[in-house]
């Protein structure tokens, strides 16, 4: 059951309707305290969340649904009709996994709504552990850790590290990263990979040194100095 919240009404109904003609169920919100409702009764595979709402804003129902237990990991991509790098940064800092600017394309947010779907069950053929200087990554248990202590990510943000440090010294071009961890083309924008890399060196503080960009490639973890 894939949620939306969205107080457009004609672009929640074409989301929903697009949504069921592809096999997904979906149910469309327009508050928050409707969302809200159908959240605390039955808790969703994934949500759409606009920024812009009544009530009180997208920002504010993240951080509230990455807060509770129930939906820490719940798999949340923005639409927003905001598309400054701030906005997208702030998204990405309280834990979306990806966003969507307004005006989209509906193949395309199929597309991410899809490819998130996909990672977000995937856990269970990820394999051993991984170590690098104070770095600690378990792809099972989904755990990240610096000098012991807890690191919280985004999916997006978990399997982007867990894509470069699985693969140590091996150089990633963004549009492989793209590939790999969005896993749809991206008509050549790049910042997605750059604004996550940034978000994601933040949180692992000194240890997002290991996350080594290679000018004019894209990024690494381990190997050679470049």
């Amino acid at each position: 059951m894939i949620y939306v919240l969205e107080d457009d009404e004609s672009i929640r109904e074409l989301i929903i309707y697009t949504l069921n003609g592809q096999n997904m169920q979906a149910k469309g919100f327009g508050t928050p305290s409707e969302f809200w409702d159908a959240v605390h009764e039955k808790t969703p595979s994934l949500v759409l969340l606009d920024i812009m709402l009544p009530e009180e804003d997208g920002f504010s129902i993240l951080q509230k649904l990455r807060a509770a237990p129930a939906t820490k990991r719940l798999p949340v991509i923005m639409l927003t009709a905001k598309g400054s790098e701030y906005d997208i940064v702030r998204g990405l800092d309280i834990g979306a996994d990806d966003y969507v600017p307004k005006p989209f394309r509906m193949m395309e947010l199929l597309s991410r709504i899809r490819a998130l779907l996909r990672r977000s069950g995937a856990d269970n053929d990820r394999q051993e552990e991984y170590r690098v200087g104070n770095l600690y990554v378990n792809p099972v248990r989904h755990e990240v850790q610096v000098d012991g202590k807890d690191v919280v990510l985004t999916l997006k943000e978990f399997e982007l590290l867990n894509l470069l440090i699985s693969r140590q010294g091996i150089v990633f071009t963004r549009a492989q990263l793209l590939d790999e961890i969005w896993g749809y083309g991206f008509d050549g924008e790049s910042r997605t990979v750059d604004v996550h890399v940034r978000t994601l060196r933040q949180k692992l503080g000194e240890a997002g040194n290991y996350i080594e960009t290679v000018r004019g490639i894209g990024y690494k973890i381990g190997g050679e100095k470049s």
